[in-house]
């Protein structure tokens, strides 16, 4: 069978399933009916209703299905349009035509259902839910490696999250890269719950939408305010892309500086559709960092190795289809990058692989170098098979 890969060995490191408007308050236990809302479609841009109940229906008509089979899955619709957006079995089909080995699922909207409230019994009752609906979506079929979540708010109860995903089969976790409460995510009452993700050999994740952003009050300047790119409201505008890895820059550097990969040497985190341009200056400025503070700081002064290569051993980053995968390659190491779809998302593009091959192809990055970035740093994260 043609697929898109064509041959390729590719593990996909970003991917999402659509939710329906109770997709994820389905999965709420008698205890936990009332505290998590459906989902408020506005929030995702216009007409979001409507595209849910056109995809539900082409679900039931075999014509309607067979058209959107025969246009490319990778090019043809995208969102809830998208073949094997919403339905399991479909998913499977789906990545069939891709290709892909194994593929990273992530939610689109559901976190933000209950992740920001102030109620820790809502934060617990949705990520429970959450995990739950995540495990059972990608159940059937074992190249679909789901993504869950864990909040930090209470590490004893985390750690039981982590505990129940991991034995529903969760194999990432995705959490905040903001600060929680007063605590810094290095803050030593979280290593119970980093000791058990080493334990279980799942990683942490941060995702776009893990911390805060540009500061909304830059987008007032006195102009017309724009809509995003997708003509919603809620997400990015252009000034918003280059800070959007400031926050989870912030996390790492205290995963590192704070010792938390010494302790737990192997735990391995991912950082995925925060793009990786920023990536090269980083590591010079975690090695300056070390240098100009680490005689007034023990922590910083008993770090193993420079920081810049122990963010090589635990992080690996993701890119955006536009962004030069040889350069980075070059300026980084073969190590760090994979690559990534975002499928069904828009922002993956129509031709991921085909831009990422010429940036390599322009760079002649080695065939080596092209596996690491391709499959190989994918499997170091996810621990799998080679």
């Amino acid at each position: 069978m043609s697929t898109y890969a064509n041959g390729r060995r590719l593990f996909d490191a970003d991917s999402h399933l659509m939710e329906s408007v109770d997709w994820l308050t389905a999965y709420a236990t008698e205890a936990q009916a009332g505290l998590v809302k459906p989902l408020i479609t506005e929030k995702g841009g216009a007409n979001i209703r409507a595209a849910i109940g056109a995809a539900e229906a082409r679900r039931q008509d075999v014509d309607r299905t067979r058209e959107l089979l025969a246009q490319p899955i990778i090019s043809g619709p995208k969102g809830w349009g998208a073949y094997g957006a919403m339905d399991p079995a479909e998913r499977s089909l789906a990545l069939d035509l891709l290709g892909f080995e194994y593929q990273l699922i992530f939610p689109t909207f559901a976190i933000g259902q209950f992740a920001a409230s102030n109620d820790p019994e809502v934060v617990y009752a949705g990520t429970d839910m959450l995990n739950r609906r995540m495990a059972d979506f990608c159940r059937a079929d074992k190249r679909l490696l789901p993504v869950g979540y864990v909040p930090l708010r209470d590490p004893e109860r985390s750690v039981a999250v982590v505990e129940a995903a991991v034995a529903d089969g969760i194999r990432a976790f995705w959490v905040s890269s903001e600060p929680v409460q007063d605590r810094s995510p290095s803050h030593l009452s979280h290593d119970p719950v980093w000791a058990a993700l080493e334990r279980h050999q799942v990683p942490v994740i941060l995702h776009i939408g893990s911390g805060r952003g540009l500061d909304s009050r830059f987008h007032n300047a006195g102009h017309t305010k724009v809509k995003d790119w997708l003509g919603g409201g809620e997400n990015l505008r252009g000034k918003d892309f280059p800070a959007i890895a400031h926050s989870v820059q912030n996390f790492v550097t205290a995963m590192i500086y704070d010792q938390v990969f010494e302790r737990f040497p192997e735990l391995m985190c991912g950082i995925i559709e925060l793009g990786a341009t920023w990536v090269p200056g980083f590591l010079r400025t975690l090695d300056q960092g070390h240098m100009a503070f680490r005689k007034s700081e023990p922590l910083l002064n008993g770090l193993s190795a420079k920081p810049s290569e122990i963010f090589r051993r635990h992080v690996r980053v993701s890119l955006f289809p536009y962004e030069d995968a040889g350069w980075l390659i070059e300026q980084a190491g073969p190590e760090v990058f994979m690559f990534a779809s975002d499928w069904p998302h828009p922002e993956g593009g129509r031709d991921p692989l085909g831009r990422f091959e010429q940036t390599l192809e322009d760079a002649r990055t080695p065939a080596d170098a092209r596996d690491g970035f391709y499959f190989r740093n994918f499997a170091s994260l996810l621990n799998v098979t080679v």
